[in-house]
């Protein structure tokens, strides 16, 4: 094969991976006006909000964690409401200032009227994966 042919190919298959992860049954939200974050709060939900943008390494880093983690264990998908909120849209919105997020590429978990973790520009897979069984602890003891 050549090495042109092998680049293109892997190209298209790191592409189609995200949509064929999430075909699989993981969901998450998008932001927008009527605040899904409220919303699965008010229905007494755990709650995995991602400030993230396109263009940022660091928030991409973190998505591949955070989907290979979700791919292995259904526990998270079945239990905690994700959430991603566009950075670049909602950076100076009330869901983004209210928490006292400075930047994309900060993980929060939330339940009731608490926030019980944050990463702030963190990508190792262990300091991740607490945060997300902090969010699944919460979600199954209620």
């Amino acid at each position: 094969m050549k090495r042109r042919d092998f680049l293109i190919s892997t190209l298209a298959a790191s592409v189609a991976l995200p949509g064929a992860a999430l075909a699989g049954g993981m969901k998450t939200v998008a932001f927008d006006d009527s605040d899904p974050i409220a919303t699965a709060l008010s229905q007494g939900k755990t709650v995995f909000v991602d400030y993230t943008t396109d263009w940022c390494s660091t928030c991409a880093a973190q998505n591949r964690v955070i989907n290979a983690l979700r791919s292995a264990d259904p526990a998270y998908d079945a239990n905690i409401v994700f959430v991603r909120v566009d950075y670049d849209q909602f950076g100076n919105a009330p869901v983004t200032t209210g928490r006292n997020i400075s930047r994309r590429s900060t993980l929060i978990v939330l339940k009731g009227e608490q926030e019980l973790g944050r990463i702030v520009a963190g990508t190792s897979k262990a300091d991740i994966k607490a945060l997300m069984d902090t969010a699944l602890s919460a979600a199954t003891a209620s």
